[in-house]
């Protein structure tokens, strides 16, 4: 599930730079920017669900607990603007946590 939320994240970050270089144009089809936001929201929900119920000493717990800052910038995002440089900004916040959740879910557990 990590990386199925990194995956849509880097998906969706890619899409809105490469509309804000003008690179592409998707006035005929903007919901897919909605479409990928949504999909990185609930991929990052579950990844964190399913942190939730592993074992303490788990990686994926640790994993589930670096990822849980993304959510402030996630959620923050339909309300900053689409049109302000705030807009980027707060998308971009949640990077380093999707990719210490992402790091942390594929290091092995302490085997103590």
């Amino acid at each position: 599930m990590f990386a199925a939320a990194v995956t849509a994240y880097a998906a969706n970050c890619a899409l809105g730079a490469a509309v804000a270089a003008k690179v592409i144009d998707t006035s005929g089809f903007r919901w897919l920017h909605h479409v990928l936001y949504i999909a990185t929201c609930v991929t990052t929900a579950t990844a964190i669900g399913v942190a939730r119920r592993a074992g303490p000493r788990s990686a994926s717990r640790r994993a589930g607990l670096a990822l849980l800052p993304a959510v402030v910038p996630l959620a923050a995002i339909p309300y900053v603007g689409t049109h302000s440089r705030r807009h980027p900004l707060v998308a971009l916040a949640a990077a380093p946590f999707l990719i210490a959740g992402l790091a942390f879910a594929l290091r092995p557990a302490d085997r103590k």
